[in-house]
């Protein structure tokens, strides 16, 4: 459950894919999934010299960044943090995210060689860039979330449950779950 602050940066971190949402010239946002990693409460995220990315964040850093998982409703969870992105100058920091990266997403990435020689050249080259967060992360967790029984017969299962060589159905079997309680 994402309860603390604490929670959500390790389900942030061990997140696959993050949604980065960046602002244009005329502050229409733009999101676009992107691989990353998480360190120290920074998210960091690779792209392209040539990116349009690139050149939203130079011209305004601030972001926001989201994960998100689940796919029944009472299952969905997702951390959402805004700050200010900027490109990482640091040779050492770039080189040892650049692993970091890499180690997470071997086993999804594509060989280069598989790539069109277009794409290679786009990809050979990786700026580093360095999200930090400003406040609290904001989070939400629907398993918390306390729901009620199903109301009513429309709303319950139908059939028949064999128990111990006795045909009950779900009806009476709710009936009698509610035997002794009074209204």
């Amino acid at each position: 459950m994402l309860v603390s602050q604490d929670d959500a940066w390790e389900f942030v971190a061990g997140a696959h894919t993050g949604i980065l949402t960046t602002l244009r010239s005329d502050g229409a946002p733009v999101s676009l999934p992107m691989w990353f990693v998480v360190v120290d409460r920074a998210v960091y995220l690779s792209t392209p010299p040539r990116a349009a990315k690139l050149a939203r964040i130079r011209r305004e850093p601030r972001a926001a960044f989201l994960v998100e998982s689940g796919r029944a409703w009472v299952d969905l969870r997702a951390v959402h943090l805004s700050g200010r992105i900027r490109v990482v100058d640091d040779k050492e920091t770039r080189t040892r995210v650049r692993g970091m990266l890499d180690s997470k997403y071997a086993a999804y990435r594509v060989p280069p060689e598989r790539l069109p020689a277009a794409a290679r050249a786009a990809y050979a080259d990786r700026v580093v860039l360095r999200l930090d967060p400003q406040g609290r992360l904001l989070r939400w967790d629907n398993s918390r979330i306390r729901l009620a029984p199903p109301a009513g017969p429309d709303t319950q299962p139908t059939g028949t449950i064999d128990l111990a060589d006795t045909d009950l159905t779900d009806t009476d079997l709710a009936d009698t779950a509610n035997e002794g309680t009074s209204s």
